[in-house]
């Protein structure tokens, strides 16, 4: 069995190949600043989107959107406000929005994805 960070970076790895299939442009990946990190960043047709990705073994504890609850949601608010304010040319004439993509499943690679657009 992995270990709980090699289970999250694969999910994020299988998140980044089914947006970058899904005709979106990573513009960023685990951006970190002082208010926490963000896991991805991408760009699709002029929207700004940030992309919480979420992966669990099993729905046992609960849905992966669930862990997304009011705080988590303020805070990825915070830190899509950061990034922008650190990379100002991304910001001009762009909609924002937060997305959260969860995995279920042993192995991300053959995980049940779903991907809730505009989460918040």
């Amino acid at each position: 069995m992995a270990a709980k960070d090699d289970l999250g970076r694969a999910g994020e790895d299988r998140a980044v190949a089914y947006l970058i299939g899904d005709g979106y442009r990573i513009l960023a990946r685990n951006w970190r600043c002082p208010h926490g990190e963000i896991d991805v960043v991408a760009e699709r047709d002029g929207t700004l989107v940030v992309v919480e990705v979420k992966t669990r073994r099993s729905e046992n504890y609960g849905h992966p959107f669930e862990a997304v609850d009011r705080r988590k949601a303020e805070r990825l608010w915070r830190l899509s406000m950061a990034w922008l304010s650190a990379h100002p040319q991304h910001a001009r004439g762009r909609r924002l929005r937060v997305d959260v993509i969860g995995l279920v499943g042993d192995d991300p690679a053959h995980a049940r994805l779903e991907h809730l657009e505009d989460a918040l």
